[in-house]
């Protein structure tokens, strides 16, 4: 039993993301909304999408932006040129929904949802 244990991890060890990324969760913003500005910043250059995000007025944009640098920042440490880097990956899910009660006429009530998510953006070297 012990091998198939350190077995899964080994594999887990070399399944281990290498390239820059950034995540973030429990987002209080449905991933709907999310993924409108995601798809804007899919394969561009990173500082591209960083000028993209920074004149957009959606409230996902400001959530995107501070991941992304985040995300350039981790490229950087692991020793990329800025410069190089593109946007390989990005895309959210759903996260745990919040329930809420909204009170109507005649003593009745209706379910609010309020969505959460989490985004990931994984960074690539567009030289490699």
């Amino acid at each position: 039993m012990a091998t198939r244990i350190r077995e899964k991890a080994e594999a887990r060890k070399q399944a281990q993301e290498t390239r820059p990324h950034a995540v973030v969760k429990y987002v209080r913003m449905s991933p709907s909304k999310v993924r409108i500005v995601l798809d804007t910043i899919r394969g561009r250059k990173a500082e591209e999408a960083l000028a993209i995000l920074e004149n957009s007025t959606t409230q996902a944009a400001e959530v995107c932006l501070k991941l992304l640098k985040s995300a350039i920042a981790n490229g950087e440490y692991k020793g990329l040129n800025r410069a190089d880097l593109v946007v390989e990956e990005c895309y959210t899910g759903a996260g745990p929904t919040l329930k809420r009660l909204d009170i109507r006429a005649r003593g009745r009530a209706n379910r609010l949802l309020k969505r959460t998510c989490h985004i990931t953006i994984i960074l690539g070297n567009a030289k490699a």
